[in-house]
């Protein structure tokens, strides 16, 4: 789950679903997340009856894994967005595209708020991301010197993608323009920043948890169609050759086209495998 969750396009809910253990591992979201509501509100008892049904010894084995998963592969993914960037660029666009394909299926019934969802989020995604100016390689995937409570924002947000299956946590970090600044302060082990994105990352599971559920229950279809237009949208920001980025319009593709459309090839089909796989397993 923690290889998963640190590159984009790959969702670590997928990976859980694919290893079976998806539904554990909701369900010790939910109950952590309650029982953090019940401390905010004082009610030490509520919140000692939802700390029980945590399962704890199959929650932190799972989450220390996840860590250090992304401790050793930052470093490895930072030097590759610096040495290939157009490659992995093509490779992330793969992966999310992959990712639409998989999320597609979810939709039970496209009724027309689900299609207008789906086209006016992509619609605005991809107008917004053109707004952007960046001519750098390095503008594909992140801010300069973004401030501290950015990465509490983006620890916020991306966590949430965890329990979604199909959408990833490092895809939504990579729209925000966070992904490289995240991968630096991991690599750096800068102390300060990772805490206020733990911060970030435990209330935005704790209160986002809980709206997701009930978006999901209520209204799922149209939940899902939003976060494919988000996903197909955001593609823009990927786009491997650097003008991509420049107004409206998108650059040229270079020699590089053929290794670049390869992996992005490459990409989609993992994805689809392992959602055909969690499919299976469900």
């Amino acid at each position: 789950m923690g290889a998963a969750d640190v590159v984009p396009g790959v969702s670590g809910g997928t990976v859980a679903l694919v290893l079976g253990i998806y539904e554990r591992l909701v369900a010790s979201i939910k109950a952590g997340s309650s029982a953090l509501g019940r401390m905010i509100r004082g009610d030490w008892p509520g919140m000692r009856r939802w700390l029980r049904q945590v399962d704890w010894g199959f929650l932190v084995p799972l989450l220390g894994g996840i860590l250090l998963a992304v401790l050793s592969l930052a470093r490895i993914l930072e030097s590759l967005l610096h040495d290939y960037p157009e490659e992995m660029a093509g490779a992330f666009a793969g992966l999310i595209a992959g990712s639409v394909v998989i999320a597609w299926r979810l939709v039970r019934r496209w009724h027309p708020l689900a299609l207008a969802a789906a086209a006016g989020m992509a619609i605005a995604i991809f107008y917004g991301l053109g707004l952007r100016e960046g001519t750098s390689d390095e503008s594909v995937t992140q801010l300069a010197d973004p401030a501290l409570w950015a990465f509490f924002l983006a620890g916020a947000v991306a966590i949430c993608a965890m329990i979604l299956p199909g959408v990833s946590g490092s895809f939504l970090l990579v729209v925000l323009g966070m992904y490289g600044p995240v991968l630096e302060a991991v690599n750096e082990r800068s102390i300060a920043t990772l805490a206020v994105m733990a911060a970030g990352m435990i209330l935005g599971l704790a209160f986002f948890s809980q709206l997701l559920s009930w978006a999901l229950t209520h209204h799922h279809d149209t939940v899902v169609a939003g976060l494919i237009g988000l996903m197909a949208g955001s593609l823009r920001v990927l786009w491997p050759w650097p003008d991509g980025l420049d107004s409206t319009v998108l650059g040229r593709p270079d020699e590089n086209m053929a290794g670049v459309v390869g992996l992005g090839v490459l990409g989609l089909a993992v994805v689809v495998l392992l959602g055909r796989l969690g499919s299976r397993v469900e």
